[in-house]
Formats: C-alpha cells, sequence, structure tokens
C-alpha cells in the first residue's frame, strides 16, 4: 500500500489505447482523486502550481494527444520531482500485443495512430512511441489477464489508504403502491409483517416511532427475518466492494410506505453502521408526504 504526505500527489496515468488506461482514471476518481484525463503536456505543470491545498490528482496522458511527444513527456517526467509540495508518480498500463488487438477487434474501433491500417501496425507504432516512458515508471501493471474489475481492485489495493471513499449505502423505504424506487440494487418486500396501519393509535404515526417500531419489531416472524436478512447483506457486500461498486442501494417496501418499511429500514441501516459502514437513509413517502430532509448519514465505511 502506497503511503502519502500531505503534499499534493499526483498520479500520471498512460499507456497504449486498450490497456485499461480509462478504468484506472476511474477507479482513482472514485476513491477521491481529482481525475482529469486526455490532459495536454502543456497544461500539467500549470495545473500543479501550488496553492497552499492538498490536493490528490490523477491525471491521464494520452499519445493521441495533439502536443504529445515522447521527449516533452521525458522532460516532465524529468521536472516533476523538482515541484514544491508536490508527489508525482507514473502508473503505466500495459498489456500483451495479441490481447490489444483482441481488445480492438471486440470493439470494432480503429486505432487512434493507424487510422487507415491494422489495429497491429498502431499498437506497434505506440509501443515504440512509449517504450522509454514505460521504463521511467515507477509503476507497472500488466493488464493482459485482468478484467476491468479486478484491475480497479489493484489500483484500490496501490493507491487505497484508510480515507479513502468506500461503499456507500443508501437504504430506502418505499410504498409498493407507487412503484419501486429508482436506482436501487436489493430490494425486499416487508409486507408478511402485521401491519401497524390497523391499529388505530399507530396508524397516523410512522416507522420512526418508537411505539410503531416496537410493534413491527414484535412480530414473531420479525426476528428470525432480520437475522438472515442482515447476515445475507453483510456476506454481499464484500463481494460488491470488490467487483468495484462505490453505491449500493437497498430498498424495503411495505403497503403504504410508511410503517413497516420504514422501521426495518432504520433498524438495518443501524447495524449495518455499527459494523462500520457508511450508510444513508431515505423515506420516500414520509418526504413526499410531510417534506422530510432527504437523509441521515451514519457511520464510516471501510
Amino acid at each position: 500500500m502506497t503511503s502519502y504526505s500531505q503534499d499534493t500527489e499526483v498520479i500520471l496515468v498512460t499507456g497504449p489505447s486498450g490497456a485499461g488506461r480509462s478504468t484506472a482514471i476511474h477507479a482513482l476518481e472514485d476513491m477521491g482523486f481529482e481525475a482529469i484525463d486526455n490532459l495536454p503536456l502543456s497544461l500539467v505543470e500549470r495545473l500543479l502550481v501550488p496553492d497552499g491545498t492538498p490536493r490528490r490528482l490523477a491525471l491521464g496522458i494520452d499519445a493521441r494527444n495533439r502536443d504529445f511527444s515522447t521527449a516533452a513527456m521525458l522532460q516532465l517526467i524529468a521536472r516533476l520531482p523538482d515541484l514544491p509540495d508536490t508527489k508525482s508518480e507514473i502508473l503505466y498500463l500495459d498489456a500483451n500485443d495479441d490481447v490489444l488487438e483482441r481488445r480492438y477487434s471486440e470493439t470494432r474501433r480503429r486505432h487512434p495512430l493507424a487510422p487507415q491500417d491494422t489495429p497491429a501496425a498502431g499498437i506497434a507504432r505506440e509501443a515504440e512511441l512509449l517504450a522509454p516512458i514505460r521504463a521511467r515508471a515507477e509503476m507497472l501493471i500488466d493488464t493482459s489477464d485482468l478484467s476491468p474489475h479486478q484491475l480497479r481492485a489493484e489500483i484500490t489495493r496501490l493507491f487505497g489508504r484508510a480515507d479513502t471513499p468506500g461503499l456507500a449505502l443508501s437504504v430506502q423505504s418505499f410504498s409498493y403502491k407507487r412503484g419501486l424506487p429508482s436506482g436501487v440494487d436489493l430490494v425486499f418486500d416487508l409486507r408478511f409483517l402485521r401491519n401497524p396501519h390497523w391499529e388505530a393509535s399507530l396508524r397516523a404515526h410512522s416507522g420512526l416511532d418508537d411505539a410503531v417500531a416496537r410493534y413491527v419489531t414484535d412480530d414473531p416472524r420479525f426476528g428470525p427475518f432480520f437475522e438472515k436478512l442482515c447476515e445475507l447483506v453483510l456476506s454481499l457486500l464484500p463481494a460488491y466492494v470488490e467487483e468495484g461498486k462505490t453505491s449500493l442501494g437497498i430498498a424495503m417496501g411495505c403497503t403504504g410506505g410508511q410503517h413497516r418499511s420504514v422501521a426495518v429500514a432504520e433498524k438495518l441501516a443501524f447495524a449495518l453502521a455499527e459494523k462500520g459502514w457508511r450508510v444513508s437513509t431515505r423515506h420516500r413517502e414520509l418526504e413526499r408526504h410531510a417534506g422530510m430532509g432527504r437523509g441521515t448519514g451514519r457511520g464510516s465505511g471501510p
């Protein structure tokens, strides 16, 4: 794991087209880096003028840029260590020629350095252009046998740190009468639990009220269900992280979206936060009817 100071940190990400530079840039951006892809070489040093604020920058350098040349790139690499309050690293993504050819064949794209020729010709030209830069890179990742998800995991391993944003969880409640909420990944139907709506003293209240929450959790079916729910969700979260997801929406639904779904969403969010995950809650129907604020943050994620 790379260690970092409080200075500006810049990672120059480069390599041949098709080797995974865009995937690496997106992974770094999801980890909290300010990411700029296809940045002209002439702008790099201007961007790195210190302003007293520590920054984390991931800059994608593409051999297709108009002002790109091997000599200019090597000059930039030589000057970077002399920039004040700046720590720099060169990350080079590479892959075998046959793998790059296959990737171009799968996307049916022309190679940018050989638009009128075969991809193999463009790959050879780019390899020759980038060879001196490859030799100067502090970090080299061969992506020949890596899927995009595996590459993201490798980037996280190399450049992650304790305060890197982890998987952001959103636990929502909703009413089946108004349909599923958009953008959620996991949906659980709570209409099997007894409904506080049929208790006159509870009807006007919501699952945020203790009396309603107790009514829901006192249902004999609640305990076994909630235990298995937590076990299932907690077993899935590390797999989603490994897969490269940065956010996950979990929706709890009931008939009216006011009692059961709200109470269980709150309880699940609390259980996940206790395990160290970053969790926010949203109650769609309560927001709709009462103008409730959009969410409460909980925890700090791994």
